[in-house]
């Protein structure tokens, strides 16, 4: 079932079951991808993304309201954070298992193997194989470090 498929069923369930929490961060999830197809469609691109670009989007989402729920958790506003920390949970429903280091580091070094890097000139093909695979998988702002490590 394709991701767009799985959240609008999602979102029906809500409606039904009246989860009202749920059913609000549904809603984000739906209009940030409808804005993206408006985007698309101005820049004269397909109608619709596709799931690679909805992961893209629901790991932007995932990191927004992390970092503002420890922004409200230094605040001393824990309900905020609360509240944030449950729309990341709803989220996270939708996007692939999360690697683990070991596994981060074995994808780094098929990558690099796979391309045939040597140098830290080639950090950038090795990151878009690894985007290219691992979409939603990985923080690639955590995995730049790695890679330029092991390239370094």
């Amino acid at each position: 079932m394709e991701l767009r498929d799985r959240i609008g069923a999602a979102l029906k369930d809500a409606m039904k079951s009246r989860d009202v929490e749920r059913l609000s961060t549904l809603r984000l999830i739906n209009a940030a991808i409808k804005d993206k197809d408006i985007a698309l469609r101005g820049e004269g691109g397909e109608a619709s993304v596709g799931d690679a670009e909805v992961l893209a989007i629901l790991g932007r989402m995932v990191k927004q309201r992390q970092e503002s729920a420890r922004a409200y958790e230094e605040g001393g506003r824990l309900e905020l954070a609360e509240k944030e920390l449950a729309e990341v949970k709803v989220i996270e429903e939708f996007l692939p298992r999360q690697l683990t280091d070991e596994e981060i580091a074995a994808a780094i070094d098929a990558a690099v193997a796979e391309i045939g890097a040597s140098s830290i000139r080639d950090m950038g093909k090795v990151m878009a194989a690894l985007k290219a695979k691992y979409t939603g998988q990985m923080d690639f702002g955590a995995v730049g470090p790695m890679v330029k490590d092991r390239l370094g």
